[in-house]
C-alpha cells in the first residue's frame, strides 16, 4: 500500500497511459463491480482520508444550489452570504466552485480537516467516487486515471482492480 503523495503524484502521473489503457480494457470485459467495490472498500478502510486531504488542497470544488443550502444551513448563515463569501466562478467553465488557493486549497480546508464536515458538498462526501457514486466503476474510470496522482486510495484501488482483472501493461 503506497501512502507517500510524493510517490502517489509521481507513479500516478507515470501510470496515466496505462490506467487509460485500463479503462478501455475494462470498458471492453465482463466484471463484478460489487468486486471491485468491495476491493475499493477494503483499501479506503486502510487510509485516513484525515492524514492527507491531498484532494481539498489540490483540486476545486464545483458546487450545486443544493449544496449552497446545504452549506448554509451548516454555517447558520444564508446562501446569498455562502455564495458571497465561500464560492466563485471557475474562469475556465464557469462552474461555481468553492473558493481555492493554490497551496493552501479549500476554503474550508483547516490543517487535514473539513471545517464544514457535516455540511459539505455532495460531490466531496463522494470523492474518491469509487465505492459511491453514480453509475459502474468503469463509468467513472473517465477520471480515475488523473485522481491517481492525487489519492491514495484511487492509486491503490487501481492497482488492485488490474491485479484483480488480470491487466497485462
Amino acid at each position: 500500500m503506497i501512502t507517500d503523495l510524493v510517490q502517489i503524484k509521481t507513479l500516478g502521473e507515470k501510470k496515466l497511459d496505462d490506467n487509460l489503457r485500463f479503462r478501455r480494457f475494462m470498458k471492453s470485459r465482463d466484471h463484478s463491480d460489487r468486486i471491485l467495490r468491495r476491493i475499493a472498500e477494503g483499501i479506503q478502510d486502510q487510509i485516513d482520508c484525515t492524514a492527507c486531504a491531498n484532494c481539498c488542497r489540490t483540486s476545486t470544488t464545483e458546487v450545486t444550489e443544493r449544496d449552497i443550502d446545504r452549506l448554509a444551513r451548516h454555517l447558520r448563515s444564508t446562501p446569498e452570504r455562502v455564495i458571497q463569501e465561500y464560492t466563485a466562478i471557475d474562469p475556465e467553465d464557469g462552474t461555481r466552485i468553492l473558493k481555492f488557493t493554490e497551496g493552501a486549497g479549500c476554503v474550508f480546508l483547516d490543517g487535514n480537516l473539513c471545517r464544514v464536515y457535516e455540511g459539505r458538498p455532495d460531490i466531496c462526501q463522494r470523492y474518491p467516487h469509487l465505492v459511491r457514486g453514480n453509475g459502474s466503476i468503469a463509468s467513472r474510470m473517465w477520471s480515475l486515471g488523473e485522481r491517481a496522482a492525487v489519492c491514495p486510495i484511487v492509486y491503490n484501488s487501481l492497482e488492485a482492480f488490474k491485479e484483480h482483472m488480470r491487466f497485462r501493461r
